[in-house]
């Protein structure tokens, strides 16, 4: 087994292990202006330091005082007169973004997921070099509401975690390619051009249906200890055989959340009570409440724990909050063992949309204790209540103390969280 693997997890050499009382953040806010929803870290410049891109802005490190534009700046298409983003009404161009050297020179690009069914680009790194960056659609259309940037095949590249749609295509078009599942490969010999969808479910009706331009909870992870990177849903794991080139990969049903859950977010994959058999931790409704993680048994079967619901009763603390759009695993503590970074994405659907739109945006991280019997809690830990998280919630050490920060972008700005 490689052991968990997530979707959007930084591995960082931590310090020694801290209590939770320990943990504190420092807030920093780059912006309050609704540029992204999602955000990366890398030292893009080259001068030691990590820094910040969110939207078509880089904040240089350390202090994040200095930016410029990789990008031009954008209208929002989905305003209402074509104005910048406007976050009571509109969505931002930038959905999710990711640093990762796709030409092999040294110096991190960045990968953007516009809105859900655009393309998805590549902007390549000048090297120090003024101006804009040029930019590059390495795949059409990037279906989903949690793609990622994860290495599929085993070979230490990464794929682009998408699936396709058919009800995205132009008219003339459409009826001829069903919503499937599966990632994109990337030609490593021309990495800047067009991605090769790899499906893993076949066409069909039902299919079209379920996976669409919106849907939501996508992940992946070694679910069964094989080595290899097998593909989530909300309703249960797809395994991915020995061979690689397979069209179909063989589907275990799961309900990971309530029968009657939207789906949630990023879906992640780690073993939460130390018995070696890899688990699920998931949001239930990426527009409405609930938090579990699932505990995979010795025979494959899944038992559900909940986090928290809807109720304050339903959480340990009395915590609850609603639009858990982006999660992410990272050792906050320091303590070996793998803490989930949530919130509450900020009017999701705007200011009167799903629940509870205008409560308060908060940012938690929900610390993994495991009592030594296999039994296991997830205890809720306030970052901070006036920020939340977008699509994305990106951990990183932005500082090189040995201690993940967090980063996130949203309909409330852009915030970085230093640990102190």
């Amino acid at each position: 087994m490689r052991g968990f693997i997530v979707v959007i997890v930084i591995a960082l050499a931590l310090a020694p292990p801290a209590t939770s009382a320990d943990v504190a953040f420092d807030k920093q806010t780059l912006t309050e202006r609704f540029v992204a929803e999602g955000c990366a870290v890398a030292d893009f410049d080259h001068d030691g330091n990590a820094d910040i891109t969110a939207g078509n802005l880089i904040w240089h490190g350390p202090d994040f005082a200095r930016t410029t534009e990789f990008t031009p700046p954008a209208d929002n298409p989905s305003g209402p007169s074509k104005t910048p983003y406007d976050p009571a009404r509109g969505y931002s161009d930038y959905f999710l973004a990711f640093a990762h050297d796709f030409t092999g020179d040294g110096w991190s690009d960045i990968l953007v997921y516009g809105l859900p069914g655009e393309p998805a680009h590549v902007f390549v790194n000048p090297q120090g070099k003024t101006g804009h960056w040029a930019k590059h659609a390495i795949f059409d259309v990037a279906d989903g509401e949690s793609p990622g940037l994860v290495d599929m095949t085993g070979d230490g590249k990464p794929e682009l975690l998408v699936h396709s749609s058919d009800l995205v295509k132009p008219p003339q078009a459409q009826g001829k390619g069903g919503g499937q599942l599966g990632f994109a490969e990337i030609d490593w010999a021309t990495p800047l051009g067009k991605g090769r969808f790899h499906p893993i479910t076949p066409r069909s009706p039902e299919n079209d249906a379920k996976y669409f331009r919106y849907t939501h909870g996508y992940g992946a992870g070694d679910i069964n200890g094989d080595g290899r990177m097998d593909l989530l849903t909300k309703d249960g794991w797809f395994e991915q055989p020995s061979d690689r080139d397979a069209a179909i990969w063989p589907f275990h049903a799961v309900p990971f959340g309530p029968a009657d859950a939207h789906g949630g977010a990023q879906m992640l994959v780690t073993d939460s009570n130390g018995d070696g058999r890899n688990d699920v931790v998931t949001s239930y409704n990426a527009h409405g409440c609930g938090l579990g993680w699932f505990e995979q048994r010795a025979d494959g079967s899944f038992a559900e724990h909940r986090i928290m619901g809807a109720a304050p009763a339903e959480n340990a603390q009395g915590v609850t909050f609603s639009q858990l759009h982006a999660l992410a695993a990272a050792d906050i503590d320091g303590d070996g063992l793998q803490d989930v970074v949530t919130g509450k994405r900020r009017w999701a659907h705007g200011v009167s949309g799903d629940i509870d739109p205008n409560a308060p945006p908060v940012l938690y991280w929900f610390r993994l204790v495991r009592d030594g019997s296999g039994d296991v809690r997830y205890v809720a830990e306030k970052i901070d209540d006036d920020s939340g998280v977008g699509t994305q919630v990106t951990v990183a050490d932005l500082n090189a103390d040995n201690k993940p920060d967090v980063v996130v972008a949203n309909k409330r700005g852009v915030f970085a969280f230093r640990q102190k």
